[in-house]
């Protein structure tokens, strides 16, 4: 499958398809291909969030691959699944007028699209086709509050994140004899960075933290010595980014350069915490960084399995990667029990669903409100370059370190 840039005209949309390649590996026996069904990929593949769309838009891929491979949608006579590529441009505006082309395609369901606030436009535009979207990455809970019945989230959002990230620095600090007592919270100004430090700033001193200061930035930023020089005048015991990719890297970089230590770097949510592009690009500014976030279940082969086949085409097996390759699996699993591509039989199967053939450390799966109940974040810490899981203990690889000035 090629991996292009959409043009930003009509022929952006472009439709990837594996039913040829397929038909003469599976053929039926009433000697038929049947239809195709037609999924929309929709993510911001070019603009400000380039490579995390470019991410996920592997991970879609390569599960619709796999889907393929092993046969397409049984249920549905070996049925193959076509992806009609998009392009959000990192733009909420521009999601949602892909998905005006995708309903017009005639798509039976759109997984996407990474960004809350892009997440936020195309579930919306989609709910007036009652087409179902499987949201991969995005975490502002609004997604999920606004009681759209075609919007289905697999991961957890920021609000029980936080909850699992709080509780477990509150564990953290209590066993090195409470350290930690400040925070500063450095976040991007769009709904994901904005909604977490606001969830953060009110849930913080609860566990007895004082947020010293709360900084906002422009989303992309270049430049990050003047965030820097303040928080060395602060000098947070804590330091909590909740930016994406190039921004929390180039914020723990101008750290690292400024020589700024604090006792922890926290991240809920963290763009580049849980990153094996960062640990292998700077090592020593990743060096100890805790993290609460999406990741897979390390004690399951299939994960080191994707893992190779995905570091095998030269790319890092981000959080991108295998949430959306995870998203794409669970709308496989709804398309055969719904026996049907069409929209209001896939919400059906997805409202019911129970899918547990994933690589997710999850409990059951149960979607209230188009939200997996059964989702939760790991914690994990960069050690000795490499990822490992620090909390629960059921997935631990490592002890945890803190604080890390110790």
């Amino acid at each position: 499958m090629p991996h292009r840039f959409d043009r930003p005209d009509r022929r952006r949309f472009m439709s990837q398809s594996a039913a040829v390649a397929s038909a003469i590996a599976f053929p039926l026996v009433a000697g038929a291909q049947p239809k195709p069904i037609k999924v929309g990929v929709l993510h911001p593949v070019t603009g400000a969030l380039a490579y995390s769309g470019q991410q996920c838009r592997l991970g879609a891929l390569m599960a619709i691959e796999d889907i393929n491979k092993a046969g397409g949608i049984k249920s549905l006579g070996g049925a193959k699944l076509e992806a009609l590529l998009g392009d959000a441009q990192s733009q909420p505006q521009a999601g949602a007028a892909e998905v005006e082309k995708m309903n017009e395609a005639g798509v039976s369901a759109i997984v996407g699209a990474f960004a809350s606030a892009i997440c936020l436009a195309t579930t919306q535009a989609a709910a007036k086709y009652n087409l179902p979207h499987v949201v991969d990455v995005g975490v502002a809970d609004q997604i999920v509050e606004r009681g759209l019945k075609n919007t289905f989230r697999f991961g957890p959002g920021y609000k029980k994140s936080t909850e699992v990230a709080m509780a477990n620095l509150l564990v953290l600090n209590k066993a090195a004899g409470n350290p930690a007592k400040t925070v500063m919270i450095v976040h991007e100004d769009s709904l994901f960075g904005s909604g977490t430090a606001a969830l953060l700033s009110r849930e913080l001193p609860g566990y007895g933290f004082e947020v010293k200061e709360v900084v906002k930035h422009a989303n992309p930023t270049r430049d990050f010595n003047n965030i820097v020089l303040r928080m060395k005048s602060i000098n947070p015991d804590i330091v909590i980014p909740a930016n994406y990719y190039n921004e929390y890297a180039l914020l723990v970089r101008t750290m690292q350069q400024q020589k700024v230590q604090p006792k922890a770097i926290f991240s809920v949510l963290g763009g580049a915490a849980s990153s094996y592009k960062f640990v292998k690009e700077f090592p020593d500014a990743a060096n100890g960084i805790i993290d609460c976030n999406h990741w897979f279940n390390p004690k399951d082969k299939r994960s080191a399995e994707l893992r190779k086949r995905v570091e095998a085409q030269g790319q890092f097996f981000s959080y991108e990667v295998f949430m959306t390759y995870t998203a794409m699996t669970l709308l496989a699993d709804a398309l055969e029990r719904a026996k049907s591509s069409e929209r209001a039989a896939i919400i059906d199967a997805l409202e019911k669903s129970a899918f547990a053939n994933h690589i997710m450390p999850y409990g059951p799966t149960k979607f209230v409100n188009g939200q997996n109940e059964g989702a939760q974040p790991l914690m994990t810490q960069v050690v000795k370059n490499d990822i490992k899981v620090i909390i629960p203990r059921e997935f631990r690889e490592v002890e945890p370190m803190f604080p890390l000035n110790a």
